[in-house]
């Protein structure tokens, strides 16, 4: 094994050991919602008629958004949180509350069934998503693939607006994770170790995977979808930082927002993402662009 592939999986295994936000002692197990989510008689008011779910990321949970639900709650949304890609084949995902290890394109199927379970109990058209890191790909991988939009009437879409905070769009490089996986061969044993060690989604956000190559073919964007894309500087995991933006394809719209532009000496990075001040109101706003900016605190 060559030793950029030994320093990268070491690497990563130091990130979900500590820096990982599902092993932060701060956080808890995602066998509970954050607070103010999974309202299942919440009602959307006609001010913010889409009802919005939180998408985690890798090596993450439901409680990756304990900061963001209560306030999005409070200002009147219903929100929706859920785990997805469980999957205990790996050392890491074994790991208790450890979700988003598990293939990608599971993970998908069951975003899917979460969004039709809350259009079914708020009797609502669409949803908006927020999603970070791995969730990103994950409501991309849904949206293109497994019903989030209706190709043949936009209208229908299930998704209206997708708000990514640090998304794997295209990929990672990674302390050389390009090193990671064979552009030749999906089964090589060097993937084989990182599914083994990280689980099968670390391979498929490497740069020049399979599944990416396959993801973004037909372009980034689906029609009919408003795409706000928040990206952090100093972002070490989602690497470049900037190759987490979208370029808009046919009848979609994007906003690729630096952090730093917003709030320039915010230092957040990847695992904070979520949970940052500036972070939070540059959601806000793209859900709800009367919402009025506060500034940097």
């Amino acid at each position: 094994m060559r030793l950029p592939v030994l320093v990268a999986v070491i690497g990563l295994c130091v990130l979900c050991g500590s820096g990982g936000a599902a092993a932060d002692s701060s956080m808890l197990d995602g066998s509970s919602a954050p607070p103010g989510a999974n309202d299942w008689r919440c009602a959307p008011p006609h001010e913010h008629p889409d009802p919005v779910v939180l998408v985690h990321g890798t090596w993450g949970n439901q409680n990756n958004w304990n900061v963001l639900a209560p306030q999005l709650k409070d200002q009147g949304y219903c929100v929706f949180s859920l785990n997805y890609g469980r999957d205990t084949a790996s050392v890491t995902g074994a790991r208790p509350g450890v979700y988003g290890t598990g293939d990608i394109r599971e993970s998908a199927w069951q975003l899917a069934e979460f969004v039709d379970k809350v259009r079914a109990a708020t009797h609502g058209a669409h949803v908006d998503l927020v999603a970070h890191s791995q969730g990103g790909i994950v409501a991309r991988q849904y949206m293109r693939f497994d019903g989030g939009v209706d190709h043949a009437d936009p209208q229908h879409n299930s998704v209206r607006r997708l708000i990514t905070l640090g998304a794997t769009n295209h990929g990672t490089t990674y302390r050389d994770m390009g090193y990671l996986v064979s552009t030749g061969s999906a089964g090589s044993p060097v993937k084989s170790v990182v599914t083994r060690v990280l689980g099968v989604a670390a391979a498929q956000q490497v740069v020049g995977s399979e599944f990416l190559r396959r993801l973004n073919a037909g372009g980034d964007t689906e029609p009919g979808v408003d795409y706000t894309v928040i990206a952090s500087r100093l972002d070490q995991v989602t690497t470049p930082p900037e190759s987490t933006f979208l370029r808009p394809g046919p009848r979609a719209v994007v906003d690729n927002v630096w952090v730093q532009n917003v709030c320039a000496k915010d230092t957040v990075d990847h695992s904070d993402l979520p949970r940052s001040p500036a972070v939070i109101e540059i959601v806000e706003q793209a859900l709800d662009p009367a919402d009025v900016a506060r500034g940097c605190d």
